[in-house]
């Protein structure tokens, strides 16, 4: 009989505890979910800190700048929380595709190997590539060859480097290209006299030279057109389109156009599919 009442209560005791883990279970798998919804409803931007007027710190280190708003109105109209998240942006893919971002929204240029790699939204806007003096030198950059007797300042990893490296004049002036952590630290050489000429975005450089009342001027000669794009996840297809959906509806109610009018004093959003991905 002690036997038998034995046998019950560790059988009793099994199922109890079984029963027990299967709820632990449960809660985890309900966790899991949550959180997955949770994420849908952020959006988590990678971006580079300090690239005025896209987006940058002000003076009391709050994150600022044209992307900056685009990104928080996209999400408002997506109804997504948006996190900034400052990366390093030499290491902006690896961020992306380990899941560390949900995009990559800060002035970024659409290249041919992003066009591979990424799922990128129409281009918003149209910047360009330029080169920049001294205002009050006497340089003037008319042609990619003079770079060769001139030391070029530029940021690492950033589309002014992709371009001067694939101008058919490079071999003639690559030795002289001195690549910084960020722009600031280039125009800072090139007041310094350390650098001749700065290659960098125009809206950067325009945005710049007026907070610096004009101390630099733009040469006649540029690198060449550079739309931007935000990129995605190569998989995250659905993102691509919900971001698009969003830009183009910003622009057709008018809220684009007020955040350019604040950082660029006019209205420089476009809205064009990427050639050959239409």
């Amino acid at each position: 009989m002690k036997k038998k009442l034995l046998v019950l209560m560790l059988a009793l005791v099994m199922v109890l505890t079984m029963g027990m883990l299967a709820g632990c279970g449960d809660n985890k798998n309900g966790d899991a979910d949550a959180d997955a919804n949770a994420e849908k409803d952020t959006l988590v931007v990678g971006l580079d800190d300090a690239f005025p007027p896209m987006g940058f710190r002000d003076e009391d280190g709050e994150l600022v700048g044209f992307d900056i708003d685009l990104a928080r109105a996209v999400g408002e109209e997506l109804g997504m929380t948006v996190e900034l998240s400052p990366i390093d942006w030499e290491a902006k893919e690896t961020a992306l595709m380990t899941g560390a971002v949900d995009c990559l929204w800060n002035g970024m240029s659409v290249l041919p190997e992003r066009i591979e790699q990424m799922a990128l939204t129409y281009q918003y806007l149209n910047n360009k590539i330029v080169l920049m003096v001294l205002a009050d030198s006497d340089l003037d950059v008319t042609s990619a060859e003079q770079l060769a007797d001139m030391k070029i300042g530029t940021q690492a990893g950033s589309s002014a480097l992709k371009m001067l490296q694939e101008n058919e004049a490079y071999e003639s002036y690559k030795d002289n290209i001195s690549e910084y952590d960020a722009y600031d630290t280039a125009i800072m050489d090139l007041k310094a006299g350390r650098v001749d000429v700065i290659a960098v975005d125009q809206v950067l450089g325009e945005y710049t030279n007026n907070n610096l009342g004009g101390e630099m001027k733009e040469c006649t000669y540029s690198l060449g057109n550079d739309y931007y794009t935000i990129g995605c996840a190569s998989d995250n297809t659905e993102l691509r389109d919900k971001l698009n959906e969003a830009l183009k509806a910003l622009i057709d109610n008018g809220t684009a156009a007020e955040i350019s009018e604040k950082w660029f004093g006019r209205d420089i959003m476009i809205y064009e599919p990427i050639e050959g991905e239409e």
